[in-house]
């Protein structure tokens, strides 16, 4: 064949993502404070995107195009004031209803098998120059009962809206141990590797290179620091925190020393092993026992730590006084931006730019999707959440035991999307029932079948009888997986024995010797 240059047509198709698609399937899968933090963003950014106060104004409505001519019809929001209601019924279908989308208005529905085919070292030894920027805030910066130079008064309110923390709380008694700035200076780089708990994280080796200095200085200014409050702060690991607080009680003899380098057989409730490596009688070894429980473990968590968020729904679930279920969003968590049409229309008729009616054209086209991307992604939401509550109404109705067995494959058949947008839409979402607060992918369980030729059990149903089934169990008779297997078997659950064994320890439930033992210690 001939090497010949020469012009050919050919056509064919494919799909592509544009930039506005992918912004709005990003938006599926954020939770609601994802979602609000990108929202500010836009604000910032888009001069043409504006928060909704309420206040009714038609001015921020509307789609208006490149030209003077605008359109003043809202854009169509989700209504939470009238949420989705779902009859008892066991067949239950979603009923149609005007705030729900249809598969003419799913955009978002994408098909993704058609897509793809700090120098740790100082430069020199420490000098004294270098402590008083080192951070050591205990000798300045407390407010004096008599008042400031610059004319504040203190109050006692004042120090008492504030906490203190942990690291705080060991600078002050750093400050006031220690008047060697030099060893100040490494009691500092020493409070820095203390975790909330209060234990040391890190190595010594490493303080001492990036100081510059010995590492016995190190380990000097350590165990002078170990007797700080709270008692066992500091340590490496929890042994070395047990005995820094017997030795502050006086009660770290030989016996106790050789009991906590053997923690390992206590948390395995070996008592005989335990017995022999101390060499004491099982008298003294129950005494030692409530010694050790009497102490803290993790001595740092009396400062508190970071405030824990609380989990804010995104869907409620509540039961109707004449049967059946309402499946509501939460409006608190949707963001509520409107688009400045009119705002808008002035500055396009004015003698702008080509430029700047570009960046006009595309700011606009840019807060519109927005919008709807907002809308449609609450609609999504609402209509897989209703969905879940249809296929699981036994669960709400009854409680775990009646968890039914669920894929994404299911509700994506059901209401005809594809399943990587309910994976999307499951992820980071969280629905508000009688029964608690329930991530959406908690209601997707895998399938166990029935040993009596009925309807296939749920694996979380599964875990919640094992688990109802060991703590009903008493010292004479506990429960070993074999028996738990026939136990099982004869309420309906076909399974095998290392399958009841992955789920006792996922549920951290220690097996059936470790369990006897740990009963009989505290008998």
């Amino acid at each position: 064949m001939a090497l010949t240059p020469k012009l050919e047509f050919r056509q064919s198709q494919s799909l592509v993502l544009t930039p506005q698609l992918q912004q709005a399937i990003k938006l599926l899968q954020l939770s609601n404070i994802e979602v609000g933090a990108f929202v500010d963003q836009e604000l910032e950014k888009n001069p043409f995107l504006e928060l909704d106060d309420g206040s009714g104004d038609d001015r921020c409505n509307g789609d208006a195009g490149d030209g003077e001519e605008q359109n003043t019809d809202p854009i169509p929001n989700v209504d939470t004031e009238s949420p989705v209601e779902i009859t008892p019924t066991s067949d239950a279908s979603l009923a149609e209803d005007a705030s729900l989308p249809t598969s003419d208005n799913a955009p978002l529905d994408i098909d993704e098998r058609s897509l793809y085919g700090d120098d740790d070292n100082a430069s020199g030894p420490v000098r004294e120059s270098e402590i008083n920027d080192a951070g050591m805030g205990g000798w300045t910066g407390v407010p004096s009962s008599g008042g400031s130079f610059d004319g504040g008064e203190y109050s006692i309110e004042q120090s008492l809206g504030v906490a203190v923390t942990l690291k705080d709380h060991l600078l002050e008694q750093l400050n006031i141990t220690f008047p060697d700035p030099i060893e100040r200076l490494i009691g500092v780089h020493l409070i820095d590797l203390v975790d909330d708990a209060g234990y040391l994280q890190g190595e010594l080796e490493v303080v001492a290179d990036r100081l510059r200095c010995a590492h016995s200085k190190v380990v000097n200014v350590l165990v002078q620091m170990q007797i700080f409050d709270p008692p066992g702060v500091l340590a490496q690991n929890l042994a070395e925190c047990l005995a820094i607080q017997q030795r502050i009680l006086d009660r770290l003899d030989p016996a106790m020393k050789t009991f906590l380098e053997h923690l390992d057989l206590l948390a395995k409730r070996d008592l005989n092993g335990l017995r022999k490596a101390c060499d004491v009688d099982l008298e003294d070894l129950t005494d030692m026992i409530h010694e050790i429980q009497a102490l803290n473990p993790k001595p740092g968590l009396a400062f508190g730590s970071e405030i824990v968020q609380p989990v804010v729904p995104d869907v409620f679930v509540r039961e109707k006084s004449h049967g059946g279920w309402t499946v509501e969003l939460n409006s608190e968590t949707l963001p509520r931006v409107l688009v400045n049409s009119r705002y808008y229309s002035q500055i396009a008729s004015t003698g702008a730019t080509r430029a700047e009616k570009t960046y006009f054209s595309e700011s606009l086209s840019s807060a519109n999707w927005l919008v709807k991307s907002l809308d449609q992604r609450a609609r999504t939401i609402l209509k897989v959440s209703s969905e879940i509550v249809i296929q699981q109404e036994p669960f709400f109705t009854h409680g775990v035991e009646h968890l039914r067995p669920l894929n994404l494959r299911a509700i994506a058949e059901a209401i005809e999307m594809h399943e990587s947008t309910v994976s999307r839409v499951t992820a980071n979402k969280y629905m508000a029932t009688p029964r608690g607060i329930f991530e959406l992918k908690y209601f997707f369980t895998s399938a166990i079948s029935s040993s009596q030729g009925g309807e296939d059990h749920s694996a979380e149903s599964v875990r919640f009888k094992i688990k109802t089934l060991i703590d009903a169990e008493s010292v004479a008779a506990v429960l070993s997986d074999d028996k738990i297997v026939e136990l099982l078997r004869d309420s309906g659950v076909e399974i095998a024995r290392r399958t009841v064994a992955k789920y006792r320890e996922a549920m951290k439930i220690p097996s059936s010797i470790q369990r006897r033992r740990l009963k009989k210690s505290f008998v």
